[in-house]
Order: C-alpha cells, then structure tokens, then sequence
C-alpha cells in the first residue's frame, strides 16, 4: 500500500537526517526481536517506510537504550514487557547514515495492551522466522537471521 507518507519520505528523510546530525553527533537506535510462545517474530509496516520491519526509534537525550525498545514496542505495538530486555548486538549503520547505531534486543515475556503511537504503523504481524513476508526489509532478515543462529552477527546494519 503507498500512501502520501510513503511517497514523500524519500524527500523528507535528508532533513530529518540534517535535523538529526545538528542535535547529535552521533544517532543510537533500538530494534526488538519480540517472540511469541509460538516462536514467532513480531514485525511492524510504517506508514511512511516500504516493507516489515523489526519494532523500535530512536533513543531519546537522556533515556536508556533498554527504555527506549520498551518504549517503542508499547508505542509501535502495544506490546508491554514483562521481562528485562536482552542485548543480543550492535551494529554500525554507516552504509545508510553516518554515526548511527542501531542496538538489538530480545524481549520473549509480554503483555499485550493498547498502542500509544497513532498514525505511525500501519499493520503489525506475527511470522514464523522461515515465513517472512516478502517485502521483509533486508536488514530485519539480518538480524532474525542472527538471533535464529543461521547466520553470525554481522557489525554492520
């Protein structure tokens, strides 16, 4: 589905990058591999980015990385931890914006509650990791890839 959002985004990214590297020298994001009892992956679609993706944002001036995928995933998602988030990696996503990193954690004990982000996420879903969707981002099948053990951690997003 191509929405406004989405045709605009690649015009409104380079600002928001511009924005992004004048407030901070460097930029730290958060990804969460979120596991159901089934053993499934929870992946989000924005409303403004092509393809599935892992939940997760940027860490905000003064937040923990382990509060911020807490965060995201209750905005993104509705999803409520119930256990302390694992680090599994950290990975340079200099490819794609200089200085950014992006940490990935594994949450496995949640509850689900309501979203707190409205208009961001268009879908969210749960998949089997040898089941993606199709137009799963590159990077996502990295890293569930990574945590599946079929493939080593690469330091690279």
């Amino acid at each position: 589905m191509t929405t406004w959002r989405t045709r605009i985004e690649p015009f409104t990214r380079p600002l928001f990058f511009l924005w992004s590297r004048m407030n901070r020298g460097m930029t730290l994001g958060v990804r969460a591999i979120t596991t159901d009892d089934q053993g499934r992956i929870l992946l989000v679609k924005h409303t403004y980015l092509h393809g599935w993706w892992l939940p997760g944002g940027g860490v905000d001036r003064g937040e923990t990385t382990h509060k911020a995928v807490v965060r995201e995933l209750r905005e993104e998602a509705g999803i409520i931890a119930k256990s302390e988030p694992r680090l599994l990696s950290l990975h340079s996503n200099e490819r794609f914006f200089p200085g950014d990193h992006v940490a990935v954690f594994h949450i496995d004990r949640f509850e689900v509650g309501e979203r707190t982000s409205h208009g961001e996420i268009a879908e969210t879903g749960w998949f089997a990791p040898d089941a993606l969707p199709d137009d799963t981002t590159k990077a996502t099948r990295a890293r569930i890839a990574e945590f599946m053990g079929y493939a080593p951690s690469s330091p690279d997003w």
